[in-house]
């Protein structure tokens, strides 16, 4: 995992990563002097690679990859599926030029049974995900695994089920992907969170406790960069804001209304504010 410094989940502008998409978000990220986008994809064999590369290669802008898994689709009920999925995710992911993908690529959003997760679950999901890593890895990727709160997913919710998953695999491109929006329900304390997962630690979302503008919000910021600068962090550092939601996932991730008045002020107050805070504490 080789993507550093500040970059901005798509969903600012765009959930449906099509040629739109693309020729909207990737100059703005230029704009806002963002060092690359995380490309949420919906729909993976949709994407059209070919258009994306071009305009990532002549705007300068590296990416990752995101998604979760089609809920017919899990390790847990069908390990195939899941599998060749992901490798199709993964085939796309290298044509735009990904050096990793990352989010609920483990399970998906949405898969809850209602009880803790058991052991065979884990064991099933570990299968898939050493399969998946290696893909990834032959590639030159990485493969992320984010923890979400309990309303999304029930496998993993805090760091140390993402560590635990992490090491039970125990493949080395593998990495933990925190969110400081999921932590913020599912931690006891955000920096126990960063400090458990360390040396995994590779990529984090920077998220609004109401999915909005961070700075406007009641997440302990000076809490999650003082512990980022105490384990050295030098991973990517993703803002995610959910200004532009479909319906096809709205309900999974409980958004519905809007968490902030424009996308103009999250690229402006929220991404300044969070690059004040970095520099602050010697991360960029």
């Amino acid at each position: 995992m080789s993507v550093s410094g500040f970059g901005v989940h798509t969903a600012m502008w765009a959930m449906e990563w099509n040629r739109e998409a693309a020729e909207f978000a990737i100059p703005e990220a230029v704009k806002y002097d963002i060092d690359f986008l995380e490309i949420t994809m919906l729909d993976p064999g949709n994407v059209d690679t070919a258009h994306t590369r071009s305009l990532l290669e002549a705007n300068e802008v590296e990416c990752v990859a995101s998604l979760g898994l089609p809920l017919d689709r899990l390790p847990t009920n069908n390990p195939e599926g899941a599998l060749d999925f992901l490798r199709m995710a993964l085939d796309v992911s290298e044509a735009i030029g990904a050096k990793a993908m990352s989010g609920v690529i483990y399970g998906g959003i949405g898969q809850r049974t209602g009880k803790p997760p058991t052991e065979a679950e884990y064991d099933a999901t570990a299968r898939v995900v050493e399969k998946a890593a290696a893909y990834a890895k032959s590639k030159g990727m990485g493969y992320g695994l984010e923890a979400v709160n309990r309303y999304e997913n029930h496998l993993l919710n805090s760091a140390e089920q993402a560590v635990y998953l992490c090491e039970k695999v125990g493949a080395d491109n593998l990495f933990v992907h925190l969110d400081t929006y999921h932590m913020n329900i599912e931690e006891k304390g955000l920096a126990n969170g960063i400090l458990r997962a360390r040396e995994h630690l590779k990529y984090i979302h920077l998220s609004a406790s109401d999915r909005g503008t961070p700075g406007m919000d009641t997440i302990q910021w000076d809490e999650v960069f003082a512990a980022l600068a105490a384990i050295d962090y030098r991973g990517g550092m993703a803002m995610e804001s959910f200004i532009t939601v479909p319906p096809q996932i709205a309900d999974a991730l409980s958004v519905w209304r809007a968490v902030a008045p424009s996308r103009e002020e999250v690229l402006t107050d929220g991404l300044n504010f969070l690059k004040m805070k970095a520099r602050q504490y010697g991360l960029i």
